[in-house]
């Protein structure tokens, strides 16, 4: 009984939702396990999906194809630039932006520029003579689809912006 304190450690373990892999970069694997990371893997995959139907088509007979690759595009590449900003968390280097903001206006622009460009490819998708009118048609349902993927993370962001989203450990600190 005498070696009992001995035997026994007070050192408790760390939860934390984050893993160090290098000196520049401390990786948030959690982030992907979330509703706001698995929403941005899904808006990337189907946003992908957008552009690679119509880029495999002869989309520049069309000029509103142009649009809708140009949306599809941007918004695909600036997804996958603010994936790896949350993933390998550098919002944490300024910590002076509002991030939450920044997110919300980021996701309600992408949604509205998103149904824009739905509108445009469901319009133009040609007859059902065309060689061309499956691709068109399945580029038109995942635009909708990335919309209210879009629109979801939209929310999502609102409620973090507005504090909603915070367990209530952080929301009962007085300010």
């Amino acid at each position: 009984m005498a070696d009992f304190p001995a035997k026994v450690s007070t050192q408790t373990s760390s939860n934390e939702p984050q893993r160090s892999y290098g000196i520049l970069a401390k990786v948030d694997v959690d982030f992907i396990k979330s509703i706001p990371g698995i929403l941005l893997l899904a808006e990337i995959l189907v946003g992908l999906l957008v552009w690679a139907l119509i880029a495999s088509t002869n989309y520049a007979s069309n000029p509103a194809y142009g649009w809708v690759m140009f949306v599809s595009v941007t918004l695909w590449l600036l997804s996958i630039a603010l994936f790896v900003v949350l993933f390998l968390r550098f919002y944490q280097s300024l910590p002076s932006m509002p991030w939450p903001l920044v997110l919300m206006v980021f996701y309600v622009v992408a949604a509205v520029l998103y149904i824009t460009a739905f509108l445009a490819d469901a319009v133009s998708v040609p007859s059902i003579s065309s060689i061309w009118h499956g691709h068109l048609g399945a580029s038109a349902f995942f635009a909708i689809v990335v919309s209210l993927l879009y629109g979801a993370s939209s929310y999502f962001a609102y409620l973090d912006w507005r504090g909603e989203g915070q367990n209530a450990a952080a929301s009962t600190v007085p300010v």
